[in-house]
């Protein structure tokens, strides 16, 4: 039963409508390079000059995924500016440390921060998508002084997303697959070939069977157990730490994971202009579902 459990928990939140439009070919184009943040090698790929002077646009990937799905972005962006795409410790090329405790969001937020470093740079325009989201968030509000601008895909708020858990029946139910991967040994029914399922262009699809046997799952699913939100849901309390730079949100509004009714009150935790950008017809996966949209939105936000 476990391992039904655990991929009926994978349909659940890959179950959306993926266009296979044209795809850009980077492959060529990028820099490999690696950070170290405390033993921990965190691979990254990087495109384009930008502004020797200017912030780099730093992506951070989500589950289940690597670097590459930011390519749409990353040809159009790269234009201007120095676009950087990390794999996430457990990921593809970077290091795969044992244990839950490894994979806390203060010890990701160091990742980013070790990259950003590699660099030669002091801060960055931080991007990111579900679990590189909420890696974002926590980036910004515990290191405002290296975050430019903030850019989130489909992760709300993690002050929005915990209240909804602890108030609606809808967003407890649609969590169900959280739960799952919380369980232990629920990385055993996980597949690449099934995280890849939702990937319709063919030499991406399999480029991201090739990064996923690389990956760890069960590291991959260490990020739910460390750090999602466990029953029972309560409603957060305390202090809430502001965000201090402008903020651009992007939500595919058919995410059946992530819904949107955790969007609101986000502008009551910033301190800077909150741009929401939500769109119908686009899943969890709104970078690709929507890539021209997204990269136009980004491009134009960044250019004001």
């Amino acid at each position: 039963m476990k391992s039904v459990a655990t991929h009926a928990a994978i349909a659940a939140i890959l179950t959306f409508s993926v266009s296979a439009g044209e795809e850009p070919d980077i492959l060529g184009g990028v820099t490999h390079a690696y950070a170290g943040n405390a033993g921990v090698k965190i691979h990254y790929v990087t495109l384009g000059k930008g502004d020797p002077k200017g912030p780099p646009v730093v992506m951070i990937h989500g589950f289940p995924d690597y670097w590459y799905t930011w390519r749409h972005q990353m040809a159009d962006l790269s234009k201007d500016y120095q676009v950087v795409a990390i794999d996430q410790r457990g990921y593809n090329k970077s290091d795969k440390p044992d244990g839950v405790d490894n994979y806390a969001l203060e010890l990701l937020v160091e990742d980013v921060a070790a990259v950003i470093k590699a660099l030669g740079k002091v801060k960055a325009i931080i991007c990111g998508h579900d679990w590189g989201g909420m890696v974002a968030w926590q980036f910004a509000m515990t290191k405002p002084e290296m975050t430019e601008k903030l850019i989130i895909l489909n992760l709300p708020h993690p002050r929005g997303l915990a209240r909804e858990l602890a108030t609606s029946p809808e967003q407890q139910k649609n969590s169900a697959y959280a739960r799952q991967f919380q369980k232990e040994g629920a990385h055993l029914a996980l597949s690449a070939e099934a995280l890849a399922g939702w990937v319709k262009d063919p030499e991406a699809k399999a480029r991201y069977v090739e990064a996923f046997k690389r990956s760890s799952f069960e590291a991959m699913l260490n990020y739910y157990k460390k750090n999602y939100p466990r029953e029972p849901y309560q409603l957060p309390d305390g202090p809430v730490t502001d965000v201090l730079c402008p903020v651009l949100m992007i939500h595919g509004l058919d995410d059946t994971a992530l819904l949107s009714p955790a969007l609101n009150g986000t502008w009551d935790w910033l301190k800077k202009d909150l741009t929401l950008v939500t769109v119908p017809g686009a899943g969890h996966f709104v970078q690709q579902d929507a890539a021209d949209l997204v990269t136009r939105s980004i491009r134009m936000w960044l250019g004001r």
